[in-house]
C-alpha cells in the first residue's frame, strides 16, 4: 500500500523560486566567460531537475515488514515492530521536506540514531489505521484527531 505526501503549494512555490533564482545565478558568468557560463548553467539544470524529483516523489510505502519512506534517492526503513507510537506535530520540517502544513505526523521508533521522523500523507486517518493494523503495539494521543 503506497500513501503520498500532502501537495503543498507554498513548498512547491518556494522551491520554483529557489530554482529560478539559481537559473539567475547561473547565466552571470555567461557576461564573463562562455565556458563557465555552460558549466554552471548545466549545474543548474541538474540541480533543478533532482529538487523536483526530490519533491513531488515523497511516498510512504507499507511493505511486509517495514514501513518505507522515500524521496528522490533517498530512502528511510522503519521495521514495524519499531514504531511505538504516533502523534500529531505541527514542526514546519516534515520528515524530507520544509512544509507550510503544519499538521503532520510524527511516528517514534526505536533506533540508534533518530528516533523519530515527521511524515506529511495525504490521507492521515487511512494512513493511521493502516498502520495499527499492522503494528498492533503502537500507540496514539487518546481523544486526538489527526484532521
Amino acid at each position: 500500500m503506497v500513501y503520498h505526501s500532502k501537495p503543498d503549494v507554498f513548498s512547491i512555490l518556494s522551491i520554483f523560486l529557489l530554482i529560478w533564482i539559481m537559473g539567475v545565478v547561473s547565466l552571470v558568468p555567461f557576461i564573463t566567460s562562455f565556458a563557465i557560463g555552460i558549466i554552471m548553467f548545466a549545474i543548474f539544470v541538474i540541480s533543478a531537475i533532482f529538487i523536483w524529483w526530490y519533491t513531488v516523489s515523497i511516498q510512504y510505502v507499507f511493505c511486509e515488514d517495514d514501513l518505507l519512506i522515500k524521496g528522490g534517492s533517498f530512502q528511510n526503513k522503519i521495521p514495524y515492530e519499531s514504531i511505538r507510537r504516533v502523534a500529531p506535530t505541527s514542526d514546519k520540517l516534515t520528515g524530507y521536506r520544509i512544509s507550510a502544513a503544519d499538521k503532520g505526523l510524527e511516528l517514534f521508533y526505536q533506533r540508534d540514531v533518530h528516533g523519530s521522523i515527521k511524515i506529511l500523507p495525504k490521507d492521515k486517518m487511512q494512513f493511521i489505521s493502516e498502520l495499527k493494523k499492522r503494528c498492533a503495539n503502537v500507540q496514539l494521543p487518546p481523544n486526538q484527531t489527526f484532521e
